[in-house]
């Protein structure tokens, strides 16, 4: 039986509200934690957006009924009750949680290292006191073999191509995967410990470079996340800018997703042809705003660059030439049995288990679960836009919803440009304390960001989530009962980033 919203929101007014902006935290005590994971258990349709933690103290962010919530809980002890026996997304937050900080979730679900692979100079490194570093390096521990005639396929953590490192762990019987375990964190680099008492527009470095395909998305949401805490005020014109970017990001990642999904079925022309409007929209990202990628362009208080002379002829040239192309691609898409063979029914994650992992963005809309930040809860300069959802839950799903958000940011792109309003590119962020929470979307779906600045405007803490979090276990079913050939179509449709999830 369901816990309603409203009854679940009671229980955490209880606790002692916390100045963030624009959605609350309150504080709880072990009792009220308690009481909310219990709730929880209750409430299946109250989605975890986040789980993170500073020194002695754990966070998480909560959608419950049309609110997002921020709840609090000290674990002085270096121990908190975990959320993963109710919410199972919250097992790799854990990990990480008790790498990063020390602090040990009591009746998790998996104990086990995540970004530690033992090679630290300490442990714990952002805890009040790290430890020591291991004597010797411990050997990664994966899940035992079960069944009979089961084997494993070790892959990784190097590959043979040019992409981020990870290990892959198949479980296999005949060419069956009946297992797949992930393991990550071999590109650790101390993002968080490195945002740490620096101003903002300093830590804002950090935050682009979290993963660098979504650095436009990732460098707004903590920008949302600093303008709120500080109250800061950003141009109409910068708002629309960064809109501007943010949908050119997504334009270039979704053509090299799409682009990339096809070539693993074995079909090459498609990517040939996505790649090379791909590389005209990033030569317009240079030509308008002197990067390719757009890096280190928008900061807190608004953005550091207007578009060149000639930029915005560049990007409308390469917006056309995707949307003349684009019918094309669709048609061809659709008129190959042999690819419709490899996609349609591969790679499947299931509606309810996409709600209960709460999968943003694409990986998420392919399996039903209605949520994209731009609509709700909404930022500017965003109206109203087309989102479409699709319940297959398959590589087919995802690609051909990649092709429709396509159209759409090229309208959304057009939009922007023509109606790029007059005025200054950033405003002065006030040099005081806050806390703030920011939520952008991106290619891959919502980005999250949280900032807590000290009385003199530095970083005291932060926590930068990708959606990726969220999408990484959602690969580890979406493989079960496929064969091992079809993984990485089934890896390029969900594309998860390796660097956003290592911190």
């Amino acid at each position: 039986m369901s816990t309603e919203p409203e009854a679940l929101l009671r229980l955490i007014r209880h606790g002692q509200e916390q100045p963030c902006r624009p959605h609350p935290r309150h504080l709880l005590d072990r009792s009220q934690w308690a009481a909310l994971v219990e709730a929880l258990a209750a409430s299946p349709e109250v989605a975890l957006l986040g789980l993170w933690a500073e020194p002695a103290m754990v966070h998480a962010a909560l959608v419950i009924g049309t609110e997002i919530r921020l709840v609090s809980c000290a674990a002085p002890e270096g121990r908190y009750q975990g959320l993963s026996p109710v919410r199972p997304a919250a097992a790799w937050f854990e990990r990480m949680i008790r790498d990063l900080w020390g602090l040990v979730a009591e009746d998790g679900i998996d104990q086990r290292p995540w970004l530690d692979h033992g090679r630290w100079p300490a442990t714990g490194p952002l805890a009040l006191r790290p430890g020591p570093a291991p004597l010797s390096v411990p050997q990664p521990v994966f899940l035992p073999v079960e069944g009979e005639g089961v084997h494993q396929i070790p892959v990784g953590p190097v590959h043979a191509g040019v992409i981020e490192p990870g290990h892959f762990r198949f479980h296999v019987q005949g060419e069956t995967v009946v297992r797949l375990e992930v393991r990550l964190g071999y590109v650790h680099k101390g993002q968080i410990g490195l945002m740490l008492g620096r101003p903002p527009r300093a830590a804002a470095r950090f935050a682009a470079r979290l993963s660098g395909d979504s650095t436009v998305a990732h460098s707004w949401a903590f920008a949302q996340a600093v303008e709120a805490a500080t109250g800061a005020e950003v141009p109409p014109r910068a708002l629309a800018l960064r809109a501007l970017m943010a949908e050119l990001e997504r334009l270039h990642n979704h053509l090299n997703d799409w682009g990339f999904a096809c070539n693993d079925a074995a079909f090459a022309w498609p990517h040939a042809r996505a790649g090379a409007l791909r590389e005209a929209l990033l030569r317009a990202a240079a030509a308008a705003f002197g990067h390719r990628l757009m890096m280190d362009r928008v900061v807190p208080g608004g953005v550091t660059d207007d578009l060149r002379p000639g930029g915005a002829a560049a990007i409308e040239a390469a917006l056309e030439a995707v949307a003349a192309e684009l019918p094309r691609l669709a048609s061809v898409y659709e008129g190959h049995a042999s690819l419709a063979d490899r996609v349609v029914g591969t790679g499947t994650v299931a509606p309810a288990l996409a709600a209960r992992f709460a999968a943003g963005g694409v990986v998420g809309r392919a399996s039903g679960r209605d949520f994209d930040a731009r609509r709700w809860p909404g930022y500017a300069p965003y109206g109203a836009l087309t989102v479409p959802v699709l319940a297959e839950g398959d590589v087919d799903a995802r690609l051909r919803l990649r092709l429709a958000e396509i159209g759409e940011s090229i309208r959304l792109a057009r939009g922007f440009l023509e109606g790029l309003p007059e005025g200054p590119l950033a405003a002065p962020l006030p040099q005081r304390g806050g806390e703030g929470l920011g939520l952008v979307e991106g290619f891959r779906g919502e980005c999250l960001h949280w900032v807590a600045l000290d009385d003199g405007g530095l970083l005291r803490a932060a926590f930068p989530r990708d959606p990726s979090w969220l999408h990484w276990p959602l690969l580890e079913a979406a493989i079960e009962g496929n064969i091992v050939a079809d993984f990485p179509l089934i890896n390029k449709s969900i594309n998860g980033s390796y660097s956003g999830v290592d911190l």
